[in-house]
């Protein structure tokens, strides 16, 4: 039976990190999937697989059952399609594909959206760590904030960085991008949600420095952070690995959703 006073999740999105976190909040008794928001050619397929406890609609004017929480897990599309809905609704969102956000017009649109309906937008870590580090730091003052970006050469197939080098023949690290992260967001923008969110986190887009580099010698997918302003010196490096479900997803993507919904039912939140 479920406990109608649980809290009521909306999913934008059922891809890997929706079906992850789907599947790990089934026997959770203070959360609940109440409803998905789908493309409308994937209506019928998620509302099959879900069953009829949870809804499935391509819309958020189209849930019949008010949410607690909306969490965007889905694509740059998906938080342009159905995030100012959400905001002027007064819902609160939890914002997954961050790279969208380096667009000024859409980060505009949300913000009015939110003043609107009293809704606000929260910013999932990702797959990075010390952003409130970084955050914080920005209190103080920063003096320059650099992101660098390794990827093994094969994830950068079916990106901008094909047209640059023989991914399949390096040797050594190749740098496919160097610039400021609101272009590398647009640039690549499946690998981009971590520059967007330090971006955010620290000094802005245009400020950012982002270096973006297919090395085969990398195991993983690596991030790091370095930081300089009046609170010191910050350096964080993180190998990430992938969500074993999908391999292009970030696991620790996956974990900060998750991270994220339980501090909305915690009494203490880290």
């Amino acid at each position: 039976m479920t406990d109608e006073r649980s809290l009521r999740i909306a999913l934008i999105g059922y891809g890997a990190i929706g079906q992850y976190v789907d599947n790990a909040l089934r026997e959770d008794p203070q959360c609940r999937i109440s409803s998905v928001i789908v493309r409308p050619a994937k209506v019928k397929e998620v509302a099959e697989r879900l069953g009829s406890a949870v809804q499935v609609t391509d819309a958020i004017d189209g849930l019949t059952e008010r949410p607690d929480l909306v969490v965007e897990v889905s694509s740059h599309s998906g938080l342009q399609d159905h995030g100012c809905t959400a905001l002027r609704a007064g819902y609160r969102l939890l914002v997954v594909s961050v790279g969208a956000l380096a667009d000024d017009t859409l980060r505009t649109a949300l913000t009015a959206a939110a003043k609107y309906g009293d809704g606000v937008a929260m910013i999932a870590p990702g797959a990075i760590g010390g952003v409130d580090a970084l955050a914080a730091a920005r209190q103080g003052g920063l003096d320059w904030v650099r992101y660098t970006s390794r990827k093994p050469p094969g994830a950068w197939k079916g990106t901008p960085g094909e047209a640059l080098c023989d991914l399949d023949a390096l040797t050594e690290a190749f740098v496919l991008f160097e610039g400021p992260a609101d272009l590398a967001a647009r640039t690549y923008p499946k690998n981009a949600n971590v520059a967007a969110t330090i971006a955010l986190a620290g000094i802005g887009f245009e400020q950012t420095a982002v270096q973006v580099m297919a090395d085969p010698g990398a195991s993983g997918n690596i991030h790091e952070i370095e930081a300089v302003g009046a609170f010191g010196r910050l350096t964080i490096s993180l190998e990430g690995r992938p969500l074993s479900e999908n391999p292009k997803t970030s696991s620790l993507t996956a974990y900060s959703v998750l991270r994220a919904i339980h501090n909305e039912t915690a009494q203490i939140h880290i």
